[in-house]
């Protein structure tokens, strides 16, 4: 299957979990006074760190849950799957959020300088671990399937390796950038 399928399918996966994320009923996800708190709490704690610590954790976090995401995917694609519509769901939700409280151009501003490297990076990462994975499974079930692993996750790799590099970018315009625009 040719790869811009498999970033079709990523998107797919991501845009639905935005849509569901931004729509008005209640109770898909539960932002409670303790989870904001504590959300509070870590971000309090990574602001007061130096900007370049800061954008390492934030590099160090994405890339480390793209690569498990990766390494995960021969096991039914569900990690994947469910990063991608999770993160999609988050993101609706979240910016719905702040957009009734703020802006739409106030959440546009916070997103769109580092998104625009950092939802290719994550679309780009997870596509290549759904063509991963599927090409794992179907080679422990189909003989003639096992000689196109190798290729299948050479390719992926360089395609993972990507959205990696994608991601340095992104959090250092997280880090930088979007404070200074939201101030």
């Amino acid at each position: 299957m040719r790869y811009r399928w498999w970033l079709l399918g990523a998107t797919f996966l991501f845009v639905m979990g935005t849509v569901i994320g931004t729509l008005p009923f209640t109770g898909v996800i539960d932002f409670s006074a303790e989870g904001i708190a504590t959300i509070r709490q870590f971000v309090d704690i990574l602001i007061s760190l130096p900007a370049p610590v800061i954008a390492l954790v934030i590099f160090i976090k994405n890339a480390s849950d793209l690569l498990l995401s990766f390494a995960l995917s021969p096991m039914l694609c569900l990690v994947p799957v469910l990063a991608l519509a999770i993160n999609g769901l988050l993101l609706g939700s979240l910016s719905a959020i702040v957009a009734q409280q703020e802006s739409l151009g106030f959440v546009l501003t916070g997103l769109l300088p580092h998104g625009i490297f950092e939802l290719p990076a994550l679309i780009i990462g997870e596509a290549a671990a759904l063509s991963f994975g599927v090409a794992a499974i179907l080679a422990v079930f189909r003989k003639r399937d096992r000689e196109l692993l190798l290729p299948n996750l050479k390719q992926n790799l360089k395609y993972l390796l990507l959205a990696i590099g994608l991601l340095i970018p992104a959090a250092i315009i997280e880090t930088y950038l979007t404070p200074l625009l939201l101030a």
